[in-house]
């Protein structure tokens, strides 16, 4: 196939996939998500995205649509019927269908899946970035659907011709519309602590494992947007994203002034990404 659509165990196109009016994400945004790469129709880094999923569906009081391994054998399932081994994989979970009302309803929750086909993302590509003031709700920390903030940023980045917008709560940097952001500074790989200020992303855990195998310190803290602009390197990581270096913030020049630890951080997570999708592994 072309691509695919599943929801509650129906499979067909994406375009000829519907949902019902009821489901809660229609209204009300209430549901969580997850996204990742197969590369090799292999989903990379699948067990991190299983662990949040669940995470995400707990913290929002959402029953799991199913089982951890029946849930694996859904978006494998699905993986293996796209023609294109390297894809864009997405699913989500909705507190269920009924008619619109703020309290929980009875019943099941609802699980949607897509697969499409997605090249990965080229590194040598350098971002260009603006800032926004952070005024997200204090749930960043749950992958949730309600996210009109990182949409609106989103718009006012793609206007200016950047690739993502950089929030900051105050003078203190948070996270990206839909990345985290971190910084080097004198051979430093310094991160925001997670909390509810910031999404647990998959692709920064990765990045802070390999700073640890290749001997760069780490600090997970808050720091400044004057930090940020004095950085030696400025990274964006997501798992789409990967691990992309940041050339600009604000029409601003920033970063560029270590391409040896961005090639260091890039080679190892690709190497652990190819690794871990190889067929023959």
């Amino acid at each position: 196939m072309e691509n695919i659509g599943y929801y509650n165990g129906k499979t067909d196109l994406i375009e000829n996939m519907m949902i019902p009016m009821g489901d809660r994400s229609v209204y009300f945004g209430d549901g969580v998500y997850d996204a990742t790469y197969s590369v090799n129709h292999i989903i990379f880094a699948l067990e991190d995205h299983l662990d949040r999923f669940y995470n995400s569906c707990r913290l929002l009081e959402i029953p799991a649509p199913m089982g951890r391994e029946e849930l694996t054998e859904a978006l494998y399932s699905c993986v293996k019927q796209v023609d294109d081994p390297n894809q864009f994989v997405y699913w989500q979970c909705t507190r269920g269908t009924g008619i619109r009302n703020h309290a929980f309803p009875e019943g099941k929750s609802n699980l949607l899946i897509y697969c499409l086909p997605c090249p990965m993302k080229d590194l040598s590509q350098k971002y260009k970035l603006i800032s926004m003031e952070d005024t997200r709700f204090f749930h960043c920390n749950i992958k949730t659907l309600n996210l009109i903030p990182s949409v609106m940023a989103s718009q006012r980045a793609a206007e200016k011709d950047c690739q993502e917008t950089v929030f900051h709560r105050g003078d203190l940097v948070t996270e990206c519309a839909h990345s985290n952001v971190s910084i080097i500074k004198d051979g430093k790989f310094i991160t925001h602590q997670l909390d509810n200020l910031v999404l647990p992303g998959i692709t920064r855990k990765h990045l802070i494992q390999i700073c640890k195998e290749k001997g760069i310190p780490v600090e997970e803290r808050d720091y400044t947007m004057d930090e940020l602009r004095a950085a030696d390197e400025v990274i964006v990581s997501s798992s789409g994203a990967l691990c992309m270096a940041a050339c600009e913030l604000d029409g601003q020049p920033i970063g560029g002034k270590a391409p040896e630890i961005i090639k260091t951080l890039q080679d190892a997570y690709l190497e652990r990404l190819h690794k871990e999708t190889d067929p023959k592994a």
